[in-house]
């Protein structure tokens, strides 16, 4: 199976990244299933109904939210109506919607999606990640339920990120971190066969401060004190994320690579 993470969203910018350029690389690439991280993709905070209308109709199967997932107020109601976005595990046990689902792709495999928050650093604290994540991959095993399953991280530290993985080595088809919006560079197949990197960065423009305007955030380190809002920068984007070939009968990863498509950084990707 072939496998597309796209990063965190951010802002109009991201928007017209994934809306220009998903459509030609699911047909490049043979896409078998997209994921797209969309939790900044309405000013840089939260996903309004539209907007996920948009990103689904450019070729995502499934977007994931984050912490910010509800900060746009009409996705309360919105995320009960569309199966197709998944928040977190971990979140408000009263929230709506859901932190996990099994899809169908066109081919007919299965592919489970869950996002999970994490703990360290994050303004609020939430649930065990760990546990929420160990409980959805015991009742959705590899290559048995499901062809393929992927855990979306939602945290601030890389350490965290990295323990997921490992965490879920063997078990999980994918594991990639979101939220820091900076991509690492430590792509890789671990030793159980999941692909794995901390942070696939954002579908955003990288000339800016983690997709915001440049200007308010350097005041802010410069002096210390605030003057204005956050704004996302509305450059032309990079489409940043981790393309993932999977067996179709055991769930393994056995191909992963880097993804970057126009805007500022190098381009990369599968040939």
């Amino acid at each position: 199976m072939k496998l597309l993470f796209l990063g965190d969203v951010m802002g109009r910018a991201g928007r017209a990244a994934v809306i220009e350029r998903l459509p030609a690389l699911r047909r490049d690439w043979s896409l078998d299933f997209v994921v797209v991280n969309a939790e900044n993709a309405s000013s840089g905070a939260g996903l309004t109904v539209d907007h996920a209308k948009s990103l689904l109709n450019a070729g995502a199967d499934v977007l994931t939210l984050g912490d910010h997932a509800f900060d746009q107020k009409e996705m309360i109601q919105g995320i009960e109506a569309e199966p197709r976005i998944v928040r977190p595990l971990n979140f408000a046990k009263d929230a709506p919607g859901r932190g996990h689902r099994v899809y169908t792709t066109a081919r007919g495999h299965k592919v489970l999606v869950a996002q999970v928050l994490g703990q360290v650093f994050m303004k609020r604290p939430f649930d065990d990640p760990f546990s929420a994540v160990d409980a959805v991959l015991r009742s959705h095993p590899r290559g048995g339920m499901v062809q393929a399953s992927l855990v979306d991280v939602h945290c601030e530290a890389t350490s965290e990120k990295m323990g997921m993985g490992h965490f879920c080595d063997g078990r999980a088809s994918v594991v990639v971190g979101t939220h820091t919006h900076i991509p690492t560079a430590d792509v890789q197949i671990l030793k159980g066969g999941t692909a794995f990197q901390a942070d696939a960065g954002m579908c955003g423009d990288y000339d800016s401060v983690i997709g915001m305007e440049k200007s308010e955030p350097l005041r802010r380190f410069v002096t210390g004190m605030p003057k204005g809002r956050f704004t996302p920068a509305l450059g032309e984007a990079t489409l940043s994320g981790l393309y993932v070939e999977t067996d179709d009968r055991t769930g393994v990863a056995t191909r992963v690579e880097m993804v970057r498509q126009g805007g500022r950084l190098q381009p990369q990707g599968p040939a």
